[in-house]
């Protein structure tokens, strides 16, 4: 069956009041709950001009106690700035007093400013992130750690207290270009899919992706969840209308923060009009298609653990409710009417 997700990115024009912000990421998790939805993800980011941005570690500890029902997924951290002995540490005491219900989602993340605003190099990147991912889980599952890594020294270190789930929670590990895929198949639980490739890409991963787990000697994971743009209304026409100011102007962000050059070869330019942008690429339209369209996401590539954001930048709160309610009572049904896909 398939699981939905609401993503909250907290992520607001500078100059909005941020406190009233807040409180209104409180109310979308208090709903998110109240309709049935099954988690709530926050991602990670610094330095976010033209945007301001709360922070994800406390922003996911205060939501959680408005929406106890909902796993809780840290997606993503961008591990590779971070040292692993806190990192394991502050994850496991979400997971203790979440009662069990974090999801560890990881990534290299893309933006000079953020690495060397923590002193280190997108050059380091990859290999800090697998000596940190090696390091968060040991220091999870063994009472010392002996390990000596390029930008860290564990010695008979432990974390404390350990993760309520055992081993640990989930390991999901975000990519975007087929070697990063690669490294999720051999690293992680699963491949976190992004939300900004085109779908026909995102097939063509797919077979990446199992290819690598078959090398391995990997089974597909029974999780394979993915993070969609979604906005639903009456009509396609007016899902567009509704959606477009707010989505346009976040890829115009993505796009000057060098995320759509971090893509695979020939989707890899955010700076399109935006009839372009949005072909093959969000789900939008009415309940019915928007239905359906993550129905043909699942029959195309088995993603079962959608993760959707609805809000963007300036979007008024009165407009994300709304949705938040025709997901529940009009798609998510449809697409339970619907399943199994195939």
């Amino acid at each position: 069956m398939m699981q939905f997700g609401l993503m909250l990115r907290a992520q607001f024009p500078q100059g909005d009041d941020m406190q009233a912000r807040f409180q209104e990421q409180l109310e979308q998790a208090r709903l998110a709950d109240a309709l049935g939805f099954d988690s709530i993800t926050k991602g990670m980011h610094y330095s976010s001009a033209p945007l301001q941005s709360l922070q994800q570690l406390p922003f996911l500890s205060r939501v959680m106690a408005e929406a106890p029902r909902l796993r809780i997924n840290f997606g993503l951290i961008l591990l590779s700035l971070h040292k692993p002995l806190d990192v394991a540490e502050q994850i496991a005491t979400v997971d203790v007093m979440s009662g069990g219900k974090v999801i560890f989602g990881v990534a290299l993340g893309y933006r000079e400013v953020e690495f060397l605003a923590f002193g280190t190099t997108q050059k380091e990147r990859v290999k800090r992130f697998e000596e940190n991912l090696e390091a968060v889980r040991r220091l999870w599952t063994e009472d010392a750690v002996n390990m000596v890594a390029s930008h860290f020294t564990l010695l008979g270190a432990s974390a404390s207290p350990k993760p309520v789930q055992k081993p640990h929670p989930p390991v999901w590990i975000g990519a975007n270009a087929d070697p990063a895929i690669r490294r999720a198949a051999r690293l992680g639980d699963c491949w976190y899919v992004n939300p900004h490739n085109r779908i026909d890409t995102i097939v063509r991963q797919v077979g990446v992706y199992r290819k690598a787990l078959d090398e391995l000697g990997k089974p597909f994971p029974a999780e394979f969840p993915a993070r969609r743009e979604v906005f639903v209304a009456k009509s396609r026409s007016e899902a567009i209308r509704l959606s477009a100011p707010y989505l346009a102007a976040k890829y115009a962000a993505y796009h000057q923060w060098g995320q759509d050059k971090a893509m695979p070869e020939g989707d890899n330019n955010f700076g399109v009009e935006f009839d372009e942008l949005i072909r093959d690429r969000f789900l939008l339209g009415s309940p019915d298609e928007v239905a359906e369209q993550m129905l043909a996401l699942n029959r195309a590539t088995g993603i079962n653990h959608l993760i959707m954001s609805v809000q963007w930048p300036g979007m008024p709160q009165s407009l994300v409710l709304d949705e938040l309610h025709m997901l529940a009572e009009e798609v998510f049904p449809r697409v339970r009417q619907g399943w199994p896909a195939a």
